[in-house]
C-alpha cells in the first residue's frame, strides 16, 4: 500500500530491509518466502552496491559428510577465535550456507571443475549481486534504489515500526511503516578507501543505537588489508604468496599462517615496505583473472609484473567490514535487544561465528547468507505474532534533531580528526585500554554522554 503526502512517498509493508547488499538481499528473499510483504531500501542500487559487488567472495563451505569435516573446522575456528565463538552457531551457519547457495542456480551460472562438478563455494561478486537482485525481484519484493535511510520509527512501547529516508534521484522523502525492520547496512571502514566500502558508513549502527540497541565486539576492529600503494585494490588472496621487503631489500619475516597484519604494520611504522608475488604457483596465477578479474588492472596500468617486480604496499583499514563488531544479537533469529529490530551481515556482530579474530571473506560471507535469512524469517514471524505496521515516531537525532543547540560543523576537519584516531596502525592495530583512553577523551563531545558521542562518530564515518 502507498500514498503520497506532499513530497513524502509513504509505503506500508510487513517487513522493511535496510540495505541491499549480500545480507540484505538474502534477508528480503527469506522474509518474502515466509509470506511477508517486503520492502527493501538501498542507498545505492541493489545488485551493485556493497563490498561483495567488488569481490570474488568465497564461503565457509564444508560438506556434511563425513561429519568429521565440519567438526574439525569448528574446533579449529574455536581455537583461533579465542573461544568466543559458539559451536552451535557455527554448525548452523555451515548447514544453512550449504543449503542456500545451490538455490541460486536459476539466476547464477556456477562454474564447474575439470570433472563437471559445480563449484558453489566461490562466486564472482558482480554476478552474485546481480543474481540476488533478480531473486528479490522475482519474489515480488518492492525495492527502493538510491533511497538512503536516515532514521527509524519507534512506537511508545519501544518496538520499531519502520524508517524514513530520502529519495536521491526521484526527489523528496520516503517513509515505510513496517511491523519489523532488518538492519543490513554493512559495516564501516571509517572511509579508509577500502575497495567497495565508500557507502558503508556505519549509518545502520547509528539508527539502531538511537532506538536503544547495543553494539558488541567493537574492540575487534583491527583488521587491515594489504594493497599496492596508490591503489584501493584490496583483493588479498594473492598476498598469501607474497614476500615482503624493507627499504634496504631485506626480507621481512612473516609468521606461519594468515596473520600478517601486525608484522607488516610494525615494518611500515619504520619505513616503506615492498613486496612481490613470485611464490605464486602457476595454477593460481592462471585462475586469478577469473577469481579476481580486477586484481591485475593497476599493475598493468603501471607496467608492473607483480610475479617478477617488487612494488610498494600499504594497509587499508577494514573496520567492522572484515572485523568483528556490530549490533548485538540476542536470539537465534538475529534479533537485537529492541523488539522488532533484527540485524544481519556486517551490521551485526560476528563473534558468534568468528570469535575474536576476523572471519575473513569466507566466514563473513557465510554469515551474511545465513544471518540474512534468519533475520528475514525472524522479522516475518515477529509480524505474524505481533501485527503489522502501526504508528511510530521518527527518532533520528545526530544530524537530524540534535538534542543540543544546533551549530554549523565543517565535516571535512571533523572526519580527518576522527580518522586520525581510528586508522593509524600504532593507535588501532596495537591498541590497549590505556591507549584508547586518549582518543576517547579527544573525540568526546563536551557535555555529551559516551553513547551520544558514539552516535555522532557513526554519523560522520
Amino acid at each position: 500500500m502507498s500514498r503520497s503526502s506532499g513530497e513524502t512517498l509513504e509505503l506500508t509493508a510487513d517487513v522493511l530491509v535496510i540495505g541491499g547488499g549480500l545480507a540484505g538481499t538474502w534477508a528480503a528473499s527469506a522474509a518474502r518466502r515466509t509470506g511477508a510483504s517486503v520492502i527493501l531500501v538501498d542507498k545505492g542500487y541493489c545488485g551493485t552496491s556493497g563490498v561483495t559487488a567488488t569481490a570474488g567472495p568465497g564461503h565457509w563451505w564444508i560438506p556434511p559428510d563425513p561429519p568429521e569435516l565440519r567438526d574439525t573446522a569448528i574446533r579449529n575456528r574455536r581455537r583461533t577465535g579465542a573461544g568466543l565463538n559458539d559451536p552451535e552457531w557455527m554448525a548452523r551457519i555451515l548447514a544453512r550456507t550449504w543449503e542456500s547457495l545451490p538455490t541460486l542456480e536459476r539466476f547464477y551460472d556456477f562454474s564447474t571443475d575439470e570433472n563437471g562438478v559445480k563449484q558453489y563455494r566461490a562466486l564472482r561478486g558482480p554476478e552474485y549481486m546481480r543474481a540476488l537482485r533478480k531473486l528479490v525481484d522475482s519474489l515480488g519484493v518492492t525495492v527502493l534504489d538510491h533511497s538512503p535511510a536516515l532514521e527509524l520509527l519507534q512506537r511508545s512501547d519501544g518496538s520499531v515500526s519502520g524508517s524514513r529516508g530520502i529519495r536521491r534521484q526521484a526527489g523528496g522523502d520516503w517513509q515505510v511503516n513496517a511491523g519489523a525492520v532488518v538492519i543490513a547496512t554493512g559495516g564501516t571502514s571509517f572511509l579508509s578507501r577500502l575497495l567497495g566500502s565508500h557507502t558503508n558508513t556505519g549509518d545502520g549502527y547509528l539508527m539502531a543505537a538511537e532506538a536503544g540497541a547495543e553494539l558488541s565486539g567493537m574492540e575487534f576492529t583491527t583488521y587491515y588489508t594489504v594493497a599496492p600503494v596508490r591503489s584501493t585494490m584490496t583483493r588479498s588472496m594473492s598476498y598469501a604468496f607474497a614476500t615482503y621487503y624493507d627499504e634496504d631489500g631485506a626480507v621481512i619475516p612473516m609468521p606461519p599462517g594468515p596473520e600478517t597484519t601486525r608484522p607488516l604494520a610494525r615494518a611500515m611504522l619504520k619505513g616503506r615496505v615492498f613486496c612481490d608475488l613470485a611464490r605464486t604457483p602457476e595454477d593460481i596465477r592462471a585462475q586469478v583473472p577469473t577469481i579476481s578479474p580486477n586484481f591485475m588492472l593497476p599493475f598493468r596500468r603501471w607496467g608492473i609484473d607483480p610475479y617478477k617486480d617488487r612494488f610498494e604496499v600499504t594497509l587499508h583499514g577494514e573496520g567492522t567490514i572484515r572485523g568483528i563488531g556490530g549490533l548485538r544479537i540476542v536470539g537465534e533469529d538475529c534479533a537485537t535487544s529492541v523488539p522488532g529490530l533484527y540485524a544481519a551481515g556486517d551490521a551485526a556482530t560476528r563473534e558468534l561465528v568468528a570469535g575474536a579474530i576476523s572471519g575473513g571473506g569466507n566466514v563473513n560471507s557465510a554469515w551474511a547468507v545465513s544471518s540474512g535469512q534468519w533475520a528475514g524469517q525472524g522479522a516475518a514471524r515477529h509480524v505474524a505474532a505481533n501485527g503489522s505496521a502501526s504508528d511510530g515516531r521518527a527518532i533520528g537525532q545526530a544530524g537530524l534533531r540534535p538534542a543540543a543547540a544546533r551549530r554549523d560543523v565543517d565535516l571535512g576537519p571533523t572526519l580527518s580528526a576522527i580518522q586520525s584516531e581510528m586508522q593509524p596502525y600504532d593507535k588501532n592495530i596495537f591498541r590497549s585500554g590505556e591507549k584508547l583512553g586518549t582518543p576517547l577523551r579527544y573525540l568526546r563531545v563536551p557535555g555529551r554522554s559516551l553513547m551520544r558521542t558514539q552516535r555522532v562518530l557513526a554519523a560522520v564515518c
